[in-house]
């Protein structure tokens, strides 16, 4: 866990989220599913003059309508309430009544005009009302899609599942021109078109939604996927969105998008104040003790260039790691943002865009810092020999301290995509720097004969026991954007990897008297054919281990 003395801001407690709820009216037209929307009054004090899905905050008596509301056994008291207040809300905000008789008939239309759904002047209470009719809600027709907390950053915040129900026949939606306007049936895709038009202003929940609810041929299949979610009933998936700044303006992110882990590290009570564009004139800094600096050199294979981390302070100095290709203004560019205060260098490994670098480096500085890594094996190319001052030996620890601060980086040795790759541990902050080994946004390559994929693997289930015994939540890596919840990042990779493995068996077993470049096409016909040339080396490496398994 990351040292609170070492977080760059002070820290705030976010806004409490109030429990609400919202759902999603769908029905099936001859051009695919469409849901229905409303624009919220320009003068709402949250999210004001955007289109929504009916809902709002889950009152006490909610709770109390459970009396006469329809329930599936799998749904929990809370979901009860939930889709309860989801029907009441769309009631009272939009005239759309999701209630039935107990022998199964419908509301007539007699019993709904006489019904009051103002909010303002309400003399008999929502359930009072129904029950007065004999209406049963139609809660056990509602499910459960996602589950929504608000952003941390903003003031206002609430806690929501979004719910999905099938529009009853025969009703007109109304807007109550009070807290809706503008009711509206629409495709998700036309929707997400017209916002990004300007047409249609949607907050961040809303469009994420939509972009997974377009995947849905029918009203049914995105029912069907609620009611028979693997493990039961509950949202398909939850998200408290985290934000920083991209190209000027607001980005949000969810849990599963690149830069999520960035912004959890450096903003964990999820302030806006971090940017996120890639630049390689300064350092960017993560923790009062760690700064990447990233070099101008980016490629398919680097993405956005190499990182080179600098860890330390002006009382300790610094340990520079991975200190990138020989690129005379990124190495004049680390001298300056170190001081020269340089005490060690750290390759992770010998590739041409991490370790010639060092060298250079440490010729600029006034005392010479050791040099510290893995020699090359004889199996690395050409342009991948490397000899440090000295070897770093598997768990050995570089510490580095002045007063009450301290910083221990410990080695951990990962071959696999490089014989020589190792990771490095910063102790008191739980972060592993990964170098190439665990990559943000992409795969590493394994390049048979220096890289093997037997190793890779093996590297993975020591980094998954280094990070559960040190309770490491972060990676660092070489080139892409800090990864959050190390263990499951870690999980993800290797399950990618068998995967990819068991597509390419089938492919030899398809074609068994074929070859590596019979395989490719069908072993990755998921990915970009320009990227082919680079997942032929990985290929090799699974072929290589495939075989030694099936001899075994």
């Amino acid at each position: 866990m990351v040292r609170p003395t070492q977080l760059l801001h002070p820290q705030r407690e976010p806004a409490r989220p109030y429990p609400a709820a919202t759902v999603l009216l769908l029905r099936d037209t001859p051009e695919g599913v469409e849901v229905l929307m409303t624009r919220r009054s320009a003068n709402a004090s949250f999210a004001p003059g955007a289109y929504v899905f009916p809902g709002g905050r889950i009152d006490e008596g909610d709770t109390t309508a459970r009396a006469i509301a329809a329930r599936r056994v799998t749904q929990s008291d809370a979901q009860l309430t939930q889709a309860i207040a989801a029907i009441r809300e769309s009631f009272e905000e939009l005239g759309v009544l999701l209630a039935h008789h107990p022998d199964g008939r419908p509301v007539t239309a007699e019993e709904f005009a006489s019904m009051d759904r103002s909010t303002a002047a309400t003399t008999v209470a929502f359930a009072e009302q129904c029950a007065q009719r004999g209406l049963l809600l139609s809660t056990d027709q509602v499910f459960t899609l996602a589950h929504w907390i608000t952003d941390r950053d903003l003031p206002k915040r609430f806690d929501v599942p979004f719910l999905v129900a099938r529009m009853p026949d025969g009703q007109t939606p109304t807007a109550d021109e009070a807290e809706q306007f503008e009711p509206c049936w629409v495709r998700p895709a036309d929707a997400l078109a017209r916002h990004k038009a300007g047409t249609f202003f949607m907050i961040f929940p809303t469009l994420r939604t939509l972009e997974r609810l377009a995947a849905y041929p029918t009203v049914d299949a995105v029912l069907g996927a609620c009611a028979n979610r693997d493990g039961g009933e509950g949202p398909l998936w939850t998200s408290c969105p985290r934000a920083g700044f991209l190209r000027g303006e607001e980005a949000r992110f969810m849990e599963h998008e690149s830069a999520f882990g960035e912004l959890e590290l450096v903003n964990p009570d999820g302030q806006l104040v971090h940017t996120l564009d890639w630049q390689s004139e300064k350092p960017v800094p993560l923790l009062k003790n760690v700064q990447r600096l990233t070099a101008p050199n980016p490629s398919a294979m680097t993405g956005p260039g190499t990182n080179t981390y600098i860890v330390g302070d002006a009382s300790t100095g610094y340990v520079v790691i991975d200190p990138g290709p020989n690129d005379a203004g990124h190495i004049d560019r680390l001298w300056h943002a170190t001081g020269g205060d340089i005490r060690v260098i750290v390759c992770t490994h010998s590739h041409a865009d991490h370790s010639p670098g060092a060298a250079p480096l440490q010729k600029l500085c006034k005392t010479p810092p050791p040099i510290l890594g893995l020699a090359s094996a004889p199996t690395a190319r050409s342009s991948a020999k490397f000899a440090p001052d000295r070897e770093l030996a598997d768990g050995e620890r570089v510490v580095f301290a002045s007063g009450t601060h301290t910083h221990t980086l410990r080695a951990i040795h990962t071959p696999g995509h490089a014989a020589n790759h190792l990771c490095l541990v910063l102790e008191e902050d739980g972060l592993l720097f990964s170098g190439d080994h665990v990559l943000n946004g992409s795969t590493t390559v394994i390049d048979p004969p220096d890289g093997n994929m037997n190793a890779y693997l093996d590297s993975l289930d020591k980094l998954d026991a280094v990070c559960e015994q040190g309770g490491i939540d972060f990676i660092l890596p070489a080139h892409g954007y800090v990864l959050g919840r190390a263990r499951a990042a870690l999980a993800y990779l290797k399950a990618h990897r068998l995967k990819r493995e068991a597509k390419i068996a089938a492919a030899m077993r398809k074609l068994p008297e074929g070859t590596p470049e019979d395989w490719l096409p069908l072993a990755y016909d998921d990915v970009p054919e320009r990227m082919w040339p680079v997942a032929a080396r990985s290929l090799a490496a699974h072929v290589e281990r495939i075989r030694q398994t099936s001899q075994a």
